[in-house]
């Protein structure tokens, strides 16, 4: 059983509701720093700075990313993280796609330590965004190579 299924709770993989891109790109990256089990307040508050430098969030206020997140952490607590992530997924473009999988990678390896349920998330969420394998690990191996300093 795979991390989304374990975690996804009486919901499913039932979508929530269509969500802009940057909702989207920010639900994938909180499911990233959760998917180890533990959500830190360290890691949560990493989250909006890595976004913040982003073009998808330039419009963003720190105000607006506070309430993004807690939108977020509620839907996640509320409906699980099958039911964060179909719904993302399905309001990401291709190309955010990549994207979204090489800060998700990124978010999982900054700390050194990468471990099996991180390394299942990232596989699964490969999958799920579609992501070349051949692509997904030049990702991953970019990513290691930057978090190891």
């Amino acid at each position: 059983m795979g991390l989304f299924e374990k975690m996804r709770g009486s919901q499913g993989t039932e979508t929530l509701g269509e969500m802009s891109a940057a909702e989207a790109f920010a639900a994938i990256a909180l499911a990233a720093v959760a998917s180890d089990g533990y959500l830190s307040e360290e890691e949560a508050q990493s989250i909006p700075f890595i976004l913040s430098r982003m073009k998808l969030y330039e419009a963003y206020s720190d105000d607006m990313m506070r309430r993004l997140f807690d939108r977020l952490l509620a839907t996640l607590q509320k409906e699980g993280v099958g039911a964060l992530f179909a719904s993302a997924k399905a309001s990401l473009s291709e190309e955010l796609q990549q994207t979204a999988f090489a800060v998700a990678a990124d978010l999982v390896l900054a700390d050194g330590v990468f471990a099996e349920e991180e390394k299942q998330f990232l596989n699964e969420l490969q999958a799920a965004l579609e992501i070349a394998p051949d692509f997904a690990d030049k990702i991953t191996d970019v990513m290691q190579i930057k978090n190891r300093g």
